[in-house]
């Protein structure tokens, strides 16, 4: 079987094509698949799939065995590979996801896509919806308790559940250590997505993401657009904001009302044949 391998700031992704709905993956494969030293090696799995309502589908399974409802860093590297393998040659593609449908808009050089903004849709701050176990309207700087340790949190729905915390300080062993246990509390009946922000200046942050179901992330799309929207919510940030990740940086821009929007690169790196056991 074929496969590609790109990745989004080193956040990386395996793409099989299953537009024949040939392939049937299992948490087993999955993992053994995504494996750094008896797979491919990947934080994540992508299927190129037919939709029947929008352009293309595109199907997403973390390195853990678990689907992911969407990712940002994935959009970039799956629009990359449909406009450059000629699946999809528009240069706004409508891509239907578990969350819905995210449209990367993209900027090509001799048919190499360059750059590629994407229409993120909305956050949704209710926790019913995120889904959260805190008794608000918006989970907006609330405490939480989690272990010996207490933590202001924002959090929301941005495609997947994201939590953001503003620090001063990112610290590699803090975030791992406290990520995980955050994401795996009682708060989030459906785990989440936990983010570490230093701020710089209104228009500047560090961020650290430790990823639901793929652990600490060189980069997160989902969670730069969430930190972001935690920011200007909180009058932290203001309006386009430079994102510095473990992997490169991001821009996001949001209005505070409207749907956001990441913009960034993605990269290819080799490609190859997988004895996969469809």
């Amino acid at each position: 079987m074929e496969f590609y391998k790109y990745h989004g700031l080193g956040n990386d992704f395996i793409i099989f094509e299953n537009r024949d709905n040939s392939i049937h993956l299992n948490p087993d494969k999955i993992r053994a698949i995504c494996h750094r030293n008896f797979g491919i090696g990947a934080d994540g799995i992508l299927l190129v799939e037919n939709s029947e309502t929008q352009d293309i589908r595109m199907v997403i399974h973390n390195s853990d065995g678990s689907q992911a409802e969407m990712c940002g860093n994935a959009t970039r590297c799956f629009a990359k590979y449909i406009y450059e393998k000629g699946i999809i040659k528009k240069k706004k593609i409508r891509i239907e996801t578990l969350s819905g449908v995210i449209i990367p808009e993209l900027e090509t050089q001799n048919e190499i896509v360059t750059n590629i903004r994407v229409d993120m849709g909305k956050p949704v701050f209710d926790p019913k919806v995120i889904p959260c176990n805190i008794d608000c309207e918006i989970v907006k700087e609330k405490r939480i308790e989690v272990g010996a340790l207490a933590y202001d949190i924002t959090a929301m729905l941005m495609g997947v559940p994201h939590t953001v915390i503003f620090k001063d300080q990112l610290l590699d062993e803090d975030i791992i250590k406290e990520g995980k246990a955050i994401e795996e509390s009682f708060y989030f009946p459906k785990k989440t997505n936990v983010n570490f922000v230093k701020i710089l200046s209104r228009n500047e942050i560090v961020l650290r993401t430790w990823e639901r179901g793929a652990g600490y992330t060189l980069a997160c799309g989902t969670g730069s657009c969430a930190s972001v929207a935690a920011g200007i919510i909180n009058d932290l940030l203001d309006n386009r904001v430079l994102v510095h990740l473990r992997g490169g940086d991001l821009i996001i821009q949001w209005d505070g009302e409207n749907n956001i929007f990441m913009e960034g690169g993605a990269t290819e790196v080799f490609s190859g044949q997988y004895e996969l056991d469809v």
